[in-house]
Protein backbone atom coordinates (compact mmCIF):
# COMPACT_ATOMS: atom_id res chain seq x y z
CA UNK A 1 0.00 0.00 0.00
CA UNK A 2 3.07 2.49 0.60
CA UNK A 3 4.32 1.71 -2.80
CA UNK A 4 0.71 2.39 -4.25
CA UNK A 5 0.55 6.18 -2.62
CA UNK A 6 4.60 6.60 -3.23
CA UNK A 7 3.53 6.34 -7.11
CA UNK A 8 0.89 8.33 -7.12
CA UNK A 9 2.47 10.98 -5.16
CA UNK A 10 5.66 10.73 -7.63
CA UNK A 11 2.93 10.49 -11.21
CA UNK A 12 1.31 14.03 -9.44
CA UNK A 13 4.81 15.67 -9.08
CA UNK A 14 5.48 14.41 -12.86
CA UNK A 15 2.06 15.60 -14.23
CA UNK A 16 2.48 19.04 -12.61
CA UNK A 17 6.27 19.52 -14.04
CA UNK A 18 5.08 18.02 -17.12
CA UNK A 19 2.36 21.06 -17.14
CA UNK A 20 5.10 23.65 -16.27
CA UNK A 21 6.66 23.20 -19.81
CA UNK A 22 3.68 23.24 -21.83
CA UNK A 23 3.79 27.24 -21.21
CA UNK A 24 5.17 29.25 -23.58
CA UNK A 25 8.66 30.63 -23.44
CA UNK A 26 8.62 33.99 -23.20
CA UNK A 27 10.96 36.89 -23.97
CA UNK A 28 10.77 40.23 -21.92
CA UNK A 29 10.07 42.92 -23.80
CA UNK A 30 10.17 46.75 -22.96
CA UNK A 31 10.42 49.94 -24.43
CA UNK A 32 8.96 53.30 -25.49
CA UNK A 33 6.18 54.77 -27.22
CA UNK A 34 6.24 58.68 -28.63
CA UNK A 35 3.40 60.31 -30.73
CA UNK A 36 4.69 62.92 -33.05
CA UNK A 37 8.07 62.97 -30.95
CA UNK A 38 6.36 63.26 -27.59
CA UNK A 39 5.85 60.28 -24.67
CA UNK A 40 2.70 58.42 -25.45
CA UNK A 41 1.91 58.85 -21.74
CA UNK A 42 -0.99 56.05 -20.29
CA UNK A 43 -1.60 54.77 -23.78
CA UNK A 44 -2.68 50.81 -23.65
CA UNK A 45 -0.20 48.13 -25.70
CA UNK A 46 -0.85 44.79 -26.37
CA UNK A 47 1.83 42.34 -28.66
CA UNK A 48 -0.34 39.36 -30.00
CA UNK A 49 1.28 36.17 -31.57
CA UNK A 50 -0.15 34.39 -34.21
CA UNK A 51 -0.72 31.23 -31.69
CA UNK A 52 -1.66 32.24 -28.07
CA UNK A 53 -2.34 35.01 -25.36
CA UNK A 54 -1.58 38.28 -25.99
CA UNK A 55 0.42 40.32 -23.72
CA UNK A 56 -0.15 43.63 -22.55
CA UNK A 57 0.95 46.98 -20.56
CA UNK A 58 0.30 50.76 -20.38
CA UNK A 59 2.80 53.67 -20.79
CA UNK A 60 3.95 55.52 -17.90
CA UNK A 61 5.06 58.95 -17.90
CA UNK A 62 7.54 58.92 -20.43
CA UNK A 63 5.82 56.95 -22.99
CA UNK A 64 7.88 53.83 -21.16
CA UNK A 65 6.16 50.01 -21.05
CA UNK A 66 6.97 46.62 -20.09
CA UNK A 67 4.94 43.69 -21.01
CA UNK A 68 3.00 41.17 -19.16
CA UNK A 69 1.63 38.16 -20.10
CA UNK A 70 -1.29 36.35 -19.12
CA UNK A 71 -1.29 34.75 -15.75
CA UNK A 72 1.31 37.68 -14.52
CA UNK A 73 4.47 36.47 -16.32
CA UNK A 74 6.18 39.42 -17.65
CA UNK A 75 7.12 39.30 -21.10
CA UNK A 76 5.55 37.95 -24.35
CA UNK A 77 5.61 34.60 -26.46
CA UNK A 78 8.52 34.40 -28.56
CA UNK A 79 7.58 34.68 -32.32
CA UNK A 80 6.13 36.95 -34.33
CA UNK A 81 3.39 39.49 -33.38
CA UNK A 82 0.70 41.85 -34.54
CA UNK A 83 0.75 44.81 -31.92
CA UNK A 84 -1.98 47.82 -31.15
CA UNK A 85 -1.60 50.81 -29.52
CA UNK A 86 -4.86 52.79 -28.07
CA UNK A 87 -6.46 55.34 -25.72
CA UNK A 88 -8.02 53.77 -23.01
CA UNK A 89 -11.85 54.84 -22.43
CA UNK A 90 -13.47 54.73 -18.94
CA UNK A 91 -16.04 52.80 -19.96
CA UNK A 92 -17.80 52.75 -23.89
CA UNK A 93 -16.31 55.70 -25.61
CA UNK A 94 -19.30 57.97 -26.45
CA UNK A 95 -20.57 58.48 -29.90
CA UNK A 96 -18.23 60.29 -32.46
CA UNK A 97 -14.94 59.30 -30.31
CA UNK A 98 -12.03 59.40 -32.01
CA UNK A 99 -8.67 57.62 -30.54
CA UNK A 100 -5.79 60.27 -30.51
CA UNK A 101 -4.06 57.52 -31.76
CA UNK A 102 -4.25 56.80 -35.84
CA UNK A 103 -6.27 53.24 -36.77
CA UNK A 104 -3.74 51.78 -38.16
CA UNK A 105 -1.73 51.64 -35.22
CA UNK A 106 -5.09 49.64 -33.16
CA UNK A 107 -8.16 49.06 -35.15
CA UNK A 108 -6.24 48.55 -38.22
CA UNK A 109 -2.53 47.78 -37.16
CA UNK A 110 0.06 47.66 -39.34
CA UNK A 111 2.74 47.08 -36.57
CA UNK A 112 4.15 44.21 -35.77
CA UNK A 113 7.26 43.14 -33.58
CA UNK A 114 9.19 39.92 -33.32
CA UNK A 115 10.24 38.52 -29.55
CA UNK A 116 13.24 36.70 -29.15
CA UNK A 117 14.40 34.66 -26.08
CA UNK A 118 16.02 37.33 -23.86
CA UNK A 119 15.62 40.99 -23.64
CA UNK A 120 13.84 42.96 -26.17
CA UNK A 121 13.61 46.51 -26.70
CA UNK A 122 10.51 47.64 -29.12
CA UNK A 123 10.02 51.32 -29.39
CA UNK A 124 7.52 52.73 -31.47
CA UNK A 125 7.72 56.44 -32.97
CA UNK A 126 3.79 57.11 -34.07
CA UNK A 127 2.72 59.48 -36.18
CA UNK A 128 -0.63 61.45 -35.85
CA UNK A 129 -0.91 61.78 -39.39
Amino acid sequence: MKQLHALTALLVILAGCAQQTDAPKLGQVSGTVTLDGQPAKGVTIAFTPEIGAASFATTDEAGKYSLNASGGAKGAAIGTHSVSISTPTEGPPPPNYKDPIPAKYNTKTTLTADVKSGENTVDFALLSK
